[in-house]
């Protein structure tokens, strides 16, 4: 059996890679992880959330970026590729590539079985650790649900909610934005709720 070593790299090292590869991979602890593909429902809503962000967004000094907008997080040394980044004010690039973004106002992923864990655990540590972040969104694949955390003035505190049902709408107060489920979700399709089992009746 042949053990296969690690391969360490420095942030210089993944960027030069990352910069030149057809595929996009996250770098954490010195290792590249590749990004699975997405489903077309995953695609269908975040091309849905940059649409009704970016037209509320017009004409105000705010910005809203899809997955190819890499965020680095100084903290813990993270350079992944959120769903959905917008960010009001001057964007924060760390470099003349223009491709690096240190100071997001919103993040948003959007879930699946692959990715929920980390998306809820590890990953969101590691947002709340820009000073700059200010709501944090979960959207879900497979209902009609958005779970919104939004810090609290003290800067360390977050408050949970969550809207769910396609007549509901979400406010996002940090970018002044009005999110209507039903366009989240447009050309989405949920699978029929399964029906409750009918108690046996003795014979």
């Amino acid at each position: 059996m042949t053990v296969h070593s690690k391969v360490y790299l420095t942030p210089e090292e993944y960027l030069a890679l990352e910069r030149a590869a057809e595929s996009k991979s996250e770098y954490i602890d010195g290792e590249m992880f590749a990004m699975t593909g997405v489903s077309r429902y995953h695609n269908l809503i975040v091309t849905n959330l940059v649409r009704e962000i970016s037209l509320q967004l017009k004409r105000r000094p705010c910005e809203v970026y899809p997955s190819e907008m890499r965020v680095w997080i100084p903290a813990t040394g993270l350079y992944t590729y959120p769903d959905v980044v917008a960010v009001c004010g001057e964007p924060a690039l760390v470099d003349d590539h223009f491709d690096m973004l240190t100071n997001p106002t919103v993040l948003i992923e959007v879930l699946s079985p692959t990715t929920e864990a980390y998306d809820r655990g590890r990953k969101f540590e590691a947002y709340r650790t820009l000073a700059s972040l200010r709501e944090y969104l979960l959207v879900s694949q497979d209902r009609p649900r958005v779970e919104q955390y939004i810090r609290q003035q003290d800067g360390s505190h977050w408050t949970f909610s969550a809207e769910t049902g396609l007549d509901a709408i979400l406010e996002l107060p940090s970018i002044q934005c009005r999110l209507a489920l039903v366009e989240i979700y447009d050309k989405v399709s949920f699978p029929p709720p399964v029906p409750a089992p009918v108690p046996e009746t003795a014979g």
